[in-house]
């Protein structure tokens, strides 16, 4: 998932960034209008924990891997904005440290997973959970939502691809959406077994739906 230099074309990463400041950007100012004191040792948690998940891959076919996003989990638990940022602080601490995705393609990684898998992923799980009611609708929303997350990140980072050239789209969008369909399973697993522990322990930490 995580895009390394040299395979988007300089007109896609540049656009990448720039759409990625912007929503980052209106990130960080919903987050301050809603931060409160015990949100903030939480986002520490949040990234630890998601760094920490991002570093653990497990196979999935023909010699492919996957890790947990956490877009959903942070999502959930901080609400849609403030979960982006701590998932760009992740995905920026993996390129700069450890050169987990390239520089100039941080823009499109960034989103992918903290703008599109991470919002995208928080309002369909905000309607599925409508739908279904605030206790009992909550996991099967967060499952959903997880899995819609991944292969919509995924989606996205396909159609960054054929838009440089580096492959087809009807090749390169089978493949990764074939591919993260099945890696979404698992993060919708970890995601709702995560949120159903602090659901039945600490239910005040869960980000109430009329919040936003």
């Amino acid at each position: 998932m995580h895009i390394p230099d040299g395979f988007l074309s300089t007109g896609t990463w540049v656009s990448t960034w720039l759409i990625s400041i912007g929503g980052i950007s209106y990130c960080l100012k919903k987050t301050t209008q809603i931060l409160k004191d015990r949100m903030i040792p939480l986002m520490g948690v949040m990234s630890a924990f998601i760094f920490a998940g991002q570093m653990l891959n497990f196979p999935v076919i023909g010699g492919t891997s996957g890790h947990l996003l956490g877009g959903v989990l942070a999502s959930v638990l901080l609400g849609p904005y403030a979960a982006a940022v701590v998932l760009t602080c992740v995905l920026t601490v993996q390129c700069l440290i450890f050169q987990d995705g390239g520089l100039t393609a941080l823009g499109a990684n960034i989103l992918n997973m903290s703008l599109i898998a991470t919002i995208g992923g928080y309002f369909i799980y905000k309607a599925i959970a409508k739908i279904g009611g605030k206790k009992k609708g909550i996991i099967p929303a967060v499952f959903v939502a997880a899995w819609f997350s991944v292969v919509l990140s995924a989606i996205s980072c396909a159609i960054e691809l054929a838009i440089s050239g580096t492959s087809p789209l009807k090749i390169v969008l089978a493949v990764m959406a074939g591919v993260h369909a099945l890696i979404g399973i698992g993060e919708g697993i970890i995601t709702s077994l995560v949120i159903g522990f602090v659901q039945k322990v600490r239910p005040d930490l869960i980000y109430t739906l009329e919040k936003n």
